[in-house]
């Protein structure tokens, strides 16, 4: 079956309208696809060029009524360049020693998750952090997922969730130290997972929904160039 006859075949279900998790006085509507369906790292990669994302085990895309600002973006691995805050950034953490795990359902890992999301996101969807969720939304249910592990002398100090598509990386979710501030773990894993892209021979790394009128989402467009979906069409954005 070709990539396209499976995507034909895909059902899709819609979620009542609900908050919308990022803009305040607006209703959101998510499609994804149905958790029954067969799905392997082709059609996944082929369903990222379309502008979903992964969640545990659901692969989901806004679809809202009355509202776009969702956009799906990605950056073009070969065309990025670093700008001066970056390449700081780069060196700040050349000390650091990362490992490249499948696994992290661990006393240590699960400790790091949960004193992120008290520390950064207390006022998120996914607090209070529990057990079963870290296990539900990082898991790796096709085979596709890397945990990338940042240690300072042995120290876990940052995870990143990373998904290993057919032509990129999909930069899932990190979660890293609140008392390592200085050193901008969120954009250094972002920096590494491009450069471990490019050493694979891989075009994108995908960020994720840009929203622009977000502040939470404003640090997407610091990786440039960055490429956005609209229109069902891949295009450069500006700075």
């Amino acid at each position: 079956m070709s990539k396209y006859s499976q995507l034909d075949s895909i059902r899709l279900l819609a979620t009542l309208p609900h908050p919308c998790g990022y803009l305040e006085d607006r209703e959101a509507t998510t499609v994804f696809v149905d958790p029954e369906a067969p799905v392997d790292q082709a059609l996944y990669s082929r369903l990222s060029e379309l502008g979903f994302r992964r969640s545990g085990n659901y692969l989901y895309r806004p679809q809202c009524a009355t509202c776009n600002a969702c956009i799906a973006s990605r950056v073009p691995v070969e065309l990025f360049t670093p700008n001066r805050n970056q390449r700081r950034c780069w060196r700040r953490n050349s000390d650091l020693e990362i490992l490249h795990q499948t696994d992290i359902d661990t006393e240590e890992h699960y400790a790091l998750y949960a004193h992120y999301l008290e520390q950064r996101h207390a006022d998120g969807e996914m607090y209070p952090p529990s057990r079963d969720q870290f296990r539900s939304f990082l898991n790796n249910p096709w085979g596709t997922t890397k945990y990338l592990e940042f240690r300072d002398r042995g120290r876990l100090i940052a995870v990143a969730v990373t998904d290993v598509l057919s032509a990129g990386i999909s930069a899932i979710y990190t979660f890293y130290d609140p008392d390592a501030e200085r050193r901008s773990l969120g954009s250094y894993s972002i920096l590494y997972q491009i450069d471990w892209a490019r050493r694979l021979g891989l075009a994108s790394v995908y960020l994720g929904y840009w929203i622009e009128s977000c502040q939470k989402m404003a640090y997407k467009s610091h990786f440039q160039p960055l490429e956005t979906l609209e229109n069902h069409r891949w295009s450069r954005r500006g700075d």
